[in-house]
C-alpha cells in the first residue's frame, strides 16, 4: 500500500476562506493573519484569530467523524470541544472547526504536562463509548507506517530489522485481527502535540485530534511514552510522573500496583516500530540523515526483532 504525502494545493486557500467566514459570519473586516499550523496530505490545519479549521484526510468517513466529534463535544472536561459537531464538505475533504488552544511548548521540556496528559487519558478511558464508534486507529496507523517504509525504502539496511521487530507482534497490534478490547474509549494517538490549553494560555489542558479516537486497547494510549522510556528518550522521572498520575486517576489500562510492563510491552513495541518506520521513510525521501532520537528507535527495533515480546519486559535498551 502506498500513500501520498503531498497536500492538495487547492485545499489551503479554500480552507482559509472557509475559516474566515466561520470566524466572522457578519463579514466583519479583520486584520488577523491566517496561520498554517499543519499542511499534510492527511490533514491541513489553519488558525484565524481564536478559531481553527482542519481539513481531514481524503476519504474520511463522515459518519465516523461525526461520532468522534460528538464524543469530544460530550466530554469537554477531557477533549477540546468542536465549534460544531457536523463536518463541512470542502473539495474532496471534510472540515471541522475548533477553538484555538495553546499547545505544549517544545522548547521547555521540563514543563511538559505529563501528569495532566495521564489524568486526561484515565478520564477518557473510564467513559462509556458511543454506540457505533469505530475501532481506534492506532494499530492501523502503525501498519500504514510499515507499508510506507516497505514502499519508500525496501533496500535500506534498517528496513529488515524493523520488519523483523514488526513480525514479533501479535496480529491485533499489526491491524491484522480485531483488538482484544472493543469496549474502552481510546484516543488512539497520544503524544504531547495532542494537548492544548483552552482558553488559550491560562486554561486547563485538553486532548485534541479525534481522527484516531475509538474503542480498543487503552494501553495503546500509554505506548508512546512507554516506548520513549524504553528507548532511553524519556527520563525515568518523567515516566514515573506519567505512570503515577494515570494510576492515581484510576486509569483502567494498568493494574493499580506492581509491574505495568506485561500490558504495556506490545503497544510500546508497536509504537517503536511505527516511529522507526516513519523515520526511515522520511529520511529516504528527504535525503537527510537520522537524528539521534530517530536512530535510537531504529536501534531498539534491531535489538527487539529477535526476542518475542513475552520474554523481555521492558524490551531491551
Amino acid at each position: 500500500m502506498t500513500t501520498t504525502t503531498d497536500p492538495d494545493p487547492a485545499v489551503l486557500p479554500a480552507l482559509k476562506a472557509k475559516l474566515r467566514g466561520t470566524a466572522h459570519p457578519e463579514s466583519t473586516l479583520c486584520a488577523h493573519p491566517d496561520t498554517v499550523l499543519a499542511e499534510r496530505a492527511d490533514g491541513t490545519v489553519v488558525r484565524h484569530a481564536n478559531a481553527v479549521a482542519k481539513a481531514h484526510a481524503p476519504h474520511t468517513d463522515a459518519t465516523h467523524l461525526t461520532l468522534r466529534l460528538t464524543v469530544a463535544a460530550s466530554h469537554p472536561d477531557t477533549l477540546l470541544a468542536p465549534l460544531d459537531t457536523t463536518p463541512t464538505p470542502l473539495h474532496d475533504r471534510l472540515v471541522t472547526f475548533w477553538p484555538y488552544g495553546t499547545p505544549v511548548d517544545p522548547d521547555t521540556p521540563e514543563a511538559a504536562p505529563w501528569e495532566e496528559a495521564a489524568t486526561l487519558l484515565a478520564r477518557l478511558h473510564r467513559q462509556p463509548p458511543l454506540p457505533g464508534l469505530p475501532p481506534m486507529r492506532g494499530p492501523a496507523k502503525a501498519a500504514q507506517a510499515v507499508a510506507r517504509l516497505e514502499a519508500a525504502a525496501p533496500h535500506h539496511p534498517a528496513t529488515a530489522p524493523i520488519l523483523r521487530a514488526w513480525r514479533t507482534l501479535p496480529a491485533w497490534a499489526r491491524s491484522e485481527a480485531p483488538m482484544p478490547d472493543t469496549t474502552t474509549l481510546c484516543h488512539g494517538d497520544l503524544h504531547l502535540g495532542q494537548l492544548v490549553r483552552h482558553p488559550a494560555t491560562t486554561g486547563p489542558w485538553r486532548l485534541i485530534d479525534v481522527d484516531d479516537l475509538g474503542v480498543g486497547v487503552p494501553t495503546w494510549d500509554l505506548a508512546r511514552p512507554a516506548a520513549w522510556y524504553a528507548c532511553g528518550l524519556l527520563h525515568p522521572d518523567d515516566w514515573t510522573r506519567f505512570l503515577t498520575a494515570y494510576r492515581s486517576a484510576d486509569g483502567p489500562a494498568l493494574p493499580a500496583h506492581g509491574d505495568p510492563w506485561p500490558v504495556l510491552d506490545v503497544p510500546a513495541r508497536a509504537l517503536t516500530v511505527q516511529t522507526a518506520a516513519l523515520a526511515i521513510a522520511k529520511s529516504t525521501a528527504s535525503g537527510h540523515p537520522l537524528d539521534d532520537a530517530q536512530q535510537s528507535v531504529v536501534d531498539a527495533c534491531d535489538r527487539m526483532g529477535s526476542i518475542p515480546p513475552e520474554l523481555v519486559e521492558p524490551f531491551p535498551k
